[in-house]
């Protein structure tokens, strides 16, 4: 599967509006064109930002469900007002799921009640051979932590064949995803073996689902 990892910067106090359009209005309707909308999210240290997960079967169903949503008549009536909501939508990852993020039971349009979970995504810059390295010798530790890999990706390198819409490029990147039940179980795993093994220093970012988010 085919994923983008999308960091929504928005203008100040407006994120609440687009995620309360996007639930009501970009869920189902993305979905029917062919994508798969994995999870939505809060930031809770940085609250001006909109992070979410999107999934294709492959590239090709990627660029035919694109051209379906973004030319179709429920975005064309509700582009003005989530594009109001933003200052930039370009950073984008586009990934290659090695493990595929868990999934629940979406709840209905309209439902309120936010899921008590913390989600942490670590973005690593990387060279070749990482994604083996990490099977090997830090995904078992981090198991053992009591902190298991519930999702991982890694750049997908294939030309942007929907270049109305930008993904980030010249990058090679490994992204995994922990889950924990509250924010108070959440710790984090000193890993000491990454350090050789990084181009850039990784990037933690502490997610929070939203209400109708599939990663719950």
């Amino acid at each position: 599967m085919i994923y983008e990892l999308r960091q929504y910067t928005m203008r100040p106090g407006r994120r609440d509006t687009l995620i309360e359009l996007f639930e009501r209005e970009f869920v189902e309707t993305q979905e029917a064109a062919g994508m798969r909308i994995a999870g939505s999210f809060r930031n809770p240290d940085a609250p001006d930002t909109f992070p979410w997960l999107r999934a294709f079967p492959d590239m090709p169903a990627r660029k035919a469900a694109l051209e379906a949503f973004y030319g179709g008549p429920v975005w064309r009536s509700h582009r003005d007002a989530a594009n109001a909501t933003l200052i930039d939508s370009d950073d984008v990852l586009l990934l290659r799921a090695l493990v595929e993020p868990p999934a629940w039971e979406r709840p209905p349009a309209g439902a309120a009640e936010l899921p008590p979970s913390l989600y942490v995504a670590t973005i690593c810059h990387v060279e070749e051979g990482f994604t083996a390295f990490f099977a090997a010798e830090v995904a078992p530790v981090l198991a053992e932590a009591g902190t298991p890999v519930v999702a991982a990706f890694e750049t997908e390198h294939a030309e942007n064949t929907y270049p109305r819409l930008p993904v980030r490029t010249g990058e090679n990147v490994f992204v995994w995803f922990t889950r924990f039940d509250t924010p108070g179980d959440e710790r984090e795993v000193d890993l000491p073996m990454l350090k050789s093994r990084l181009t850039a220093a990784p990037q933690r970012i502490r997610l929070r689902p939203t209400a109708r988010s599939a990663m719950r």
